[in-house]
């Protein structure tokens, strides 16, 4: 029965996250303190500690446009978390991983129309990332 009551309540919490349940300002600032220094202020992957990383930075600019025209919603939130890490320079992306697991969790669908669970400080860095997007 409480798998069930569980079931339930995932399926309604990621219906009832609406695009304003995303905060793009917040997801902007909290890139600009986490994100910048390696994938640049713009987000093509040309921030000042590029040149020291053993492997380049992604240009996050063309995430939409390299996965038919949507976010790899699922890939990214599976990278920023650490589900599916990336060892750049040493050390599992994000280096900051410890501040993005705070915040109530979240359920996002993924392309594919699946919910992933997540933290909010992922869930607005997903809508600021939107805004980054090659149109």
């Amino acid at each position: 029965m409480r798998l069930v009551q569980w079931i339930s309540g995932l399926v309604l919490a990621t219906a009832a996250v609406p695009a304003l349940a995303q905060d793009a300002a917040k997801g902007a600032e909290l890139y600009r303190v986490h994100c910048a220094t390696c994938h640049g202020v713009d987000g093509a992957g040309q921030g000042p500690m590029a040149g020291v990383l053993v492997v380049q930075p992604r240009d996050l600019t063309t995430l939409a446009e390299q996965n038919g025209g949507a976010l790899p919603t699922e890939r990214v939130v599976r990278r920023i978390d650490g589900r599916d890490p990336l060892v750049s320079h040493g050390s599992p992306m994000p280096v900051y991983g410890f501040f993005f697991e705070e915040g109530k969790g979240k359920a996002v669908k993924t392309t594919s129309g699946q919910p992933i669970m997540t933290t909010e400080p992922i869930v607005d860095l997903l809508a600021y990332l939107e805004t980054l997007q090659s149109k």
